[in-house]
């Protein structure tokens, strides 16, 4: 029976407005079951590809987690729901809540999906934490002071920090301007963005064309045929889903990609498809905020990636660092909260008000959340090179910066905060 969107709201605030008040503690006898964790996350379409590795790396932290005791005592338990339309997706989280009663949500992926829960999430007073898709309608926040949502780093981070290592390596050997982004806010708030910071930085140039393919398109070759057509000196493109090495491909076989500058901010998500034989060194490339091949990374990191290339014959990208923090901030916040209450289970506004200012190792490195209830995390880019073992291409030089100086602060306006910013270039 297909339920309304204001049945599912009243319902599930039904069910969590007393444990969510903070007045009740929970019983004792609660530490003699499970921690039950729900997930929403992608396994089919574009998105699949994160999404099993966000519910991959959480899986692992589970059983690394139970195996020294699960979180303050309690083993943890996995509810894996699929998360595809707004629709749907706020169904399942109902379900999650209501029907399953764990006692916290994680995932998501989609902005678009995001955006449409994010009410839901404040209405159920249910804790959710986002590994990505962030409740903002491009860059003008629809939920200013959340209380049960916490968010990832602004979707933007990657873009600033792409444009700004652009302007590094590249000042004054670019005079024109292209870019081909996917058709909805993501990626034109992209490609904003990096025509906001070469302004910032009054770097001329000449934007000779802006596709907009719309998400999922395979046959680019339109695309690539006007782009070879304005004969720019540089090409931004926030492609990251399966459409960005098919783009890649195309562009290899017109020889758009020959003696010409590209920054691909997203391309990460898309790492082990971008094969040498058609993506050529000395591209600006991000990784967001997990690099499988890190040079300095932790023991931890270590550890994940070796598990991950045993068990799946693959190398794990971002995703798997969001969806590890996501797991990681809750058992340190949870903790934290039971720690002083002198080892009782804490009610779901204890954790709530732990968790904001915490911080926490992941597999990226450190992390922390905001007391707005956004994400800071370290994000990785540089350009890529064909020195390696690999069949695909990975970073020949290595560029670390922090989300704190990446994102707005909490209550600026994007585009004024970009005019002002003291940036690090």
């Amino acid at each position: 029976m297909s339920l309304s969107r204001r049945s599912l709201l009243k319902s599930a605030a039904a069910a969590g407005a007393l444990a969510a008040s903070g007045e009740v503690v929970a019983p004792a006898i609660a530490q003699n079951r499970p921690v039950r964790i729900g997930i929403l996350a992608p396994r089919s379409g574009i998105a699949a590809a994160p999404g099993e590795n966000g519910i991959r790396a959480t899986q692992w932290a589970a059983e690394r987690f139970n195996a020294a005791g699960g979180i303050a005592g309690r083993k943890i338990e996995l509810v894996i729901e699929e998360e595809t339309s707004p629709k749907d997706t706020i169904e399942r989280f109902s379900k999650l809540v209501q029907q399953e009663k764990v006692d916290c949500v994680q995932g998501i992926i989609s902005t678009g999906v995001g955006l449409a829960l994010g009410p839901v999430v404040e209405e159920a007073r249910a804790l959710t934490i986002y590994w990505d898709g962030t409740t903002q309608d491009g860059v003008d926040e629809k939920i200013p002071n959340p209380r049960y949502l916490f968010r990832s780093t602004d979707n933007e981070c990657e873009a600033v920090m792409a444009s700004l290592l652009a302007i590094k390596y590249w000042k004054g050997k670019f005079a024109t301007v292209a870019g081909i982004n996917p058709d909805y806010s993501y990626g034109r708030n992209n490609m904003a963005a990096f025509i906001a910071i070469l302004n910032r930085f009054k770097i001329e140039h000449k934007v000779v064309t802006e596709q907009w393919p719309k998400v999922g398109t395979m046959d680019l070759t339109s695309h690539v045929a006007a782009l070879k057509s304005a004969k720019p000196d540089l090409i931004f493109s926030s492609l990251l889903f399966a459409d960005l090495p098919v783009f890649m491909k195309q562009a290899h076989a017109a020889e758009l990609t020959k003696d010409i500058k590209l920054v691909l901010p997203a391309a990460g998500w898309q790492h082990t498809l971008m094969k040498k034989e058609f993506t050529p060194e000395g591209i600006l490339f991000g990784h967001n905020t997990f690099y499988f091949d890190n040079p300095n990374a932790s023991p931890l990191a270590k550890e994940f990636v070796a598990w991950y290339e045993r068990t799946h014959k693959d190398y794990p990208e971002w995703e798997a660092d969001r969806a590890y923090f996501a797991i990681a901030s809750y058992k340190a916040a949870v903790e934290k909260a039971s720690a002083a209450k002198s080892g009782g289970w804490p009610s779901q506004n204890d954790v709530i008000d732990a968790m904001a200012g915490l911080s926490v190792e992941s597999l990226g490195g450190r992390g922390a959340w905001r007391r707005d209830h956004i994400a800071e995390q370290t994000f990785v880019q540089g350009l890529t090179t064909h020195k390696n073992k690999y069949d695909f291409v990975t970073l020949g030089t290595f560029e670390t910066m922090y989300a704190a100086d990446l994102q707005k602060p909490p209550g600026a306006n994007f585009w004024d905060w970009i005019k002002t910013a003291q940036f690090k270039v």
